[in-house]
């Protein structure tokens, strides 16, 4: 069974990027959603290993979607990666508190992503 990771993300182009690398990972698949409602409609129907998400997006943000995670029993435990332009600190903070994992700035490195995607889905 292939591991699953949802992705979500506003911006086609870093979606298609992240999307490529980490199924570039022998047994991983990747989900890709454009906003935070569409990755709520897919959370129930799926049980992903990894999130990966922006935080500018439109509708649900990606903070209201990490504290939406978080609360539900299904996913307290799924690690969560922010990828966003948001490079000041408190944002940062904010979504370290929330319960994110990582949090990365735009730009980034492909091998950046393949590499957390492997520490977090401990594969080797």
């Amino acid at each position: 069974m292939p591991w699953k990771v949802l992705i979500v993300e506003d911006s086609r182009a870093s979606r298609e990027l992240i999307a490529a690398t980490i199924e570039a990972i022998d047994g991983v698949r990747a989900f890709c959603t454009g906003s935070g409602f569409e990755a709520l409609k897919l959370l129930p129907r799926h049980r992903f290993d990894l999130i990966i998400t922006d935080i500018n997006m439109p509708d649900i943000n990606g903070l209201e979607l990490i504290n939406f995670v978080k609360k539900n029993p299904n996913y307290r435990d799924t690690p969560l990666i922010v990828i966003t332009t948001e490079g000041r600190e408190q944002d940062r903070q904010k979504g370290l508190a929330l319960g994110a994992a990582e949090y990365l700035i735009k730009p980034f490195e492909p091998e950046q992503i393949a590499e957390l995607t492997r520490r977090y889905l401990r594969i080797a």
